[in-house]
């Protein structure tokens, strides 16, 4: 056997870059984002069921990816999590092949906050396995209609980019299941296609509607129109079309169509209509399939949301029940002359989608913007979308708390605090709660008040009394002021009373909002002036009553964290700002590339030079989709463009790390990366985490959290090895320095535990972290942590066999957690310690009360260890690596060390008595002694009870339990 080398890490040679700029990804490959939460559904668009398989439907969220339920949504699975975007605007599954879906991404919307994506893809497998087909630059898939009887045969409705003209716009068609699209209707780079039908029973006739609808660079909460949208019918199949005008109004904005499955000649069309001096909509009802239109209805209802919200579906069986969405669900039973709220709470579900099964008209699915709910009687009751991880999360915060709890807005719903681990071995609906602020905003902790928040424009939110005060500064609308959805807030981080706020202008408060002080000028641009001021709009400016003279906000705000009074400012119109005496003068220091409506989405203000800044800047409103990351070293003298290695996809913030300077972070509109270099050079820490929109990302606790615009928040636990590859990356195998471990129980459920079905986030691993890389592969690796003293107190090796399965287990065996075992492929691993000794010895092995589904120890487990520094040691084929490890106290526990101490004790008495018992019950057995085996058995069992009863609490052990211990010991056979 050769010999043992131990290598000290701080004699060790000094690591080397793998390159000159770019790590291995395999150096961080074991790293794992988790879900927190929050537990509740984000704007969902695309839908679609299958008529023979009642229980089964797909969803897609607008930046959520896509999901599948065959069980009529009591639970969803993600099945696009893989795929380069998670932007959804449409679904089509086939009915004659239900394995055979269509998914067209992009929101397909038209509205201020929004997400676009790459095309058409196409599963074969129900969703197993994805293929990109084309239609890329469409990036806005808002419909599509597929022959029911025949799955090559597709009509995809594309909407076109948001922001400006592009040529792949219109109706596309397919005859050869997407390996080649042509285009059948089409007007001009202006005019996107959003609506497509065929007759149900001669799927030659097809009904399309066109929009031509533009969103501006600056935000109106609404979309420009021109004349040119309008409602098309083809009869063969999409080679010819008509436009459809009569008895509809001469100029129409977006429109649906939806054809009775019972009666073709029905035919119902909702118009929004916007003009200048007129809004609003109506539904249509055509008998005669489309060559006259008579308008039915134009209750304000169901017109209010005209241009975001409206879908058609019709009965299959009656052609005068007729259901429309807008931020109610409504059902006509008289072809649309009145309409009946089925579905809707105040405050506005806002519904975009509504679906009847041809085969049950009982079974209706809906699609808004709190996710997607299944009604299988016909609409009396509803599946939940509390359970659908698919919010929309603006920004991220987090308080000092422990567990800390993670904050933002979510879009459409309001906004979400989620803990960052719940008590029940995972976080579930009782860990997460709203406070108070209005869905696009920050939610910030008040630093000096736990358990109060700050959000929105502005709101004061106390958990103690879940009661919310609104403390703007801005107390009604002001001409002087302005504000968009989104405006920042931050706590100054030297006088911590105080707050920040930014509109156009900068307010400030040190008394929690109760008054407020303006310290700077309006930081935005002057109105541009009218000649060129429409430039963005092009042909669209003639709807813009303001004629382009827009002004814009102050969008980002960074405090200094290493010089009192500097503050750095950004607009969403193109400016940077810095004031060096708490607001009293401000200097422009803009980066001499940034134009008018380049957004400065966010400033991270370094942890280390007073003259360094981040600026993300996101031109997405401007029809770029490229990154841009100005650094400046200087105080905003000069700036560099740090983009190297980024996507193209549009950087929304961009975050130094609190420990080492070197490593930043950046969240962009498909997901998260990293540098190593400060800048120089950036590399994809995606991971595990689904492609989404990424808004914002901090580093709290050692953890890198983010808020994304589509699945909630994720956090990356224990960013240490981040951090020492940051100071000079590896070379050989690296054992990485092991953060603090808290000694914190896994779970503290004592009642029947949450069934797999129920929705719910996943915890931080339940002990010490251990990371380590290996330079190639290795025959063994063995893990041993020695306490103060140097006793071995656990040892894990690669060799160790996978335990043998529980004899008669009486419940199912998905509770258990996975065996693991040391890896030994080259890169880097990440082993668990879960601060336990080794489990005595027991005759009975059980799954306890306080289960996780997936990640459930066996009972008994060994002993808790002390709170203390311990010493982990890493062998690798007989060389030795080792780092001290420091394991804390749970900071919520009030027993003293001394009560520790004690319970430990008792607990190693008592596992001691296990595996003595244990021995002597074997032997015994071994030389036929039945009635002593039995009762060193007894003992054994009855150890493992007590064993519980001590060790499972963090309090001293009791006199009653201490007795007991001593009385079991003294038990003779």
């Amino acid at each position: 056997m050769p010999t043992a080398i131990c290598i000290s890490l701080a004699l060790a040679a000094t690591p080397a870059y793998a390159d000159a700029q770019t790590l291995s990804p395999s150096l961080y490959q074991a790293m794992h984002w988790r879900f927190i939460g929050p537990m509740r559904g984000g704007r969902t668009v695309a839908l679609d069921g299958v008529p023979s398989e009642p229980n089964l439907f797909y969803i897609g969220a607008v930046n959520g990816g896509v999901w599948k339920s065959d069980n009529a949504g009591r639970t969803w699975t993600p099945i696009f999590d893989g795929q380069p975007t998670g932007s959804i605007g449409a679904l089509a599954v086939s009915p004659s092949n239900p394995q055979i879906v269509y998914v067209g991404s992009g929101e397909g919307l038209q509205r201020p906050d929004l997400a676009v994506g790459d095309g058409i893809y196409k599963s074969a497998d129900g969703g197993a396995t994805w293929t990109h087909l084309g239609l890329r630059d469409g990036r806005q898939i808002a419909s599509m209609a597929l022959d029911p009887t025949n799955p090559n045969r597709l009509f995809v409705a594309v909407l076109g980019h948001p922001y400006a003209p592009n040529d792949e716009r219109g109706v596309y068609r397919t005859l050869d299941g997407g390996a080649t699209f042509t285009r059948v209707l089409y007007k001009n780079s202006d005019v996107g296609a959003f609506d497509v039908a065929l007759d149900p029973h001669d799927p030659n006739v097809v009904y399309a509607t066109m929009w031509a609808a533009r969103q501006a660079p600056w935000e109106i909460g609404a979309s420009f129109e021109i004349p040119g949208s309008g409602i098309f019918k083809s009869t063969d199949g999409g080679t010819t079309w008509t436009q459809l005008t009569a008895g509809l109004p001469s100029r129409i904005g977006r429109a649906e169509v939806a054809v009775a499955p019972s009666n073709s000649n029905v035919v119902y069309a909702y118009a929004d209509v916007k003009r200048l001096a007129d809004e609003g909509g109506a539904l249509y009802r055509s008998n005669d399939a489309g060559a006259h239109f008579t308008e039915v209805n134009d209750a304000p209802e169901i017109a209010e949301r005209g241009d975001d919200l409206v879908s058609l579906a019709v009965d299959p069986r009656d052609p005068q029940t007729v259901y429309l969405t807008n931020t109610t669900t409504y059902r006509s039973t008289d072809g649309g002359k009145t309409m009946i709220a089925i579905k809707g709470a105040p405050g506005g579900d806002d519904y975009h989608t509504v679906w009847v099964n041809p085969l049950n008209p009982k079974i209706v699915a809906l699609a808004s913007d709190q996710g997607a709910t299944i009604s299988v009687d016909g609409g009396i009751t509803w599946s939940s979308w509390y359970n659908q991880p698919t919010a929309q999360m603006y920004h991220v915060n987090a308080d000092d708390r422990f567990p800390y709890w993670v904050c933002g807005g979510q879009q459409e719903s309001g906004s979400a605090c989620v803990r960052s681990r719940g008590d029940w071995g995972m976080t579930t609906e009782r860990d997460w709660r709203t406070v108070g602020a209005e869905e696009y905003g920050y939610v910030v902790p008040d630093p000096l008040h736990a358990g109060i928040f700050f959000g929105g424009k502005i709101q004061k939110f106390d958990d103690r009394t879940s009661q919310t005060q609104e403390v703007s500064p801005i107390v009604l609308p002001s001409k002087r002021y302005r504000t968009v959805r989104t405006e920042p807030l931050a706590f100054d981080h030297f006088d911590r009373h105080r707050l920040y706020f930014g509109s156009n202008v900068v307010f400030a408060t040190e008394n929690g909002g109760q008054s407020w002080r303006q310290i700077s000028p309006d930081l935005t641009r002057p109105a541009a002036p009218v000649a060129c001021a429409a430039c963005p709009l092009g042909v669209f400016s003639a709807d813009d009553p303001a004629h382009g003279t827009h002004r814009g906000v102050v969008y980002a705000l960074a405090p200094s964290y290493v010089h009192d009074g500097t503050i750095w400012a950004g607009t969403d119109d193109g400016l940077v700002w810095i004031t060096r005496d708490g607001g009293s003068h401000w200097k422009k220091i803009t980066p001499p590339n940034l134009g008018r409506w380049n957004k400065v989405s966010q400033i991270d203000a370094s942890r280390v030079d007073d003259k360094t800044a981040f600026v993300a800047v996101n031109r997405f409103r401007l029809d770029d989709l490229r990154p841009y990351v100005y650094v400046t070293r200087d105080g905003g003298t000069t700036w560099s463009l740090a983009v190297d290695g980024l996507p193209n996809q549009p950087v929304n913030a961009v975050r130094q790390d609190p420990v080492e300077p070197n490593l930043l972070y950046a969240a962009t509109e498909n997901g998260v990366y990293v540098s190593f270099d400060e800048g120089g050079h950036w590399q994809s820490l995606q991971l595990d985490l689904p492609h989404t929109s990424v808004r914002d990302i901090i580093v709290h606790a050692n953890d890198a959290v983010v808020a994304t615009h589509g699945r909630g928040f994720w956090i990356l636990d224990d960013v240490e090895p981040l951090r020492e590859l940051a100071r000079g990356g590896l070379s050989g195998t690296h054992l990485f320095a092991p953060e603090r471990a808290y000694r914190v129980r896994r779970s503290t459920n004592s009642d029947t535990p949450l069934p797999p079905e129920e929705p719910a986030g996943e915890n931080p691993p339940d002990g010490a972290i251990i990371d380590y890389a290996l330079a190639a592969p290795a025959q063994h690796v063995t893990i041993a942590i020695y306490d103060e003293a140097g006793r071995l107190e656990r040892r894990y090796s690669s060799d160790d066999a996978k335990p043998a399965p529980i004899p008669n287990l009486d419940k199912p065996a998905y509770w258990e957690r996975a065996f693991v075992a040391p890896g030994t492929s080259a890169g880097m691993h990440r082993f668990l310690w879960d601060l336990h000794e080794a489990a005595p010895p027991s005759f009975e092995q059980d799954l306890p009360i306080s289960a996780v589904p997936h990640d459930t120890p066996r009972a008994p487990e060994g002993v808790l260890v002390l709170p203390e520094r311990y010493t982990v040691r890493l062998e690798v084929d007989g060389q030795r690596y080792q780092r001290p490890l420091t394991v804390v106290m749970d900071p919520r526990v009030r027993a003293s060390a001394r009560d520790i101490e004690a319970q430990y004790a008792l607990a190693k008495r008592l596992a001691a008595l296990m595996d003595r018992s244990y021995s002597q019950a074997t032997a015994a057995k071994a030389s036929g002694n039945e009635k002593a085996a039995e009762a060193f058995e007894e003992i054994n069992g009855t150890a493992a009870l007590l064993l519980d009863t001590v060790d499972g609490a963090d309090a001293p052990p009791t006199q009653q339990a201490a007795e007991a211990v001593q009385m079991l010991e003294a038990t003779k056979e």
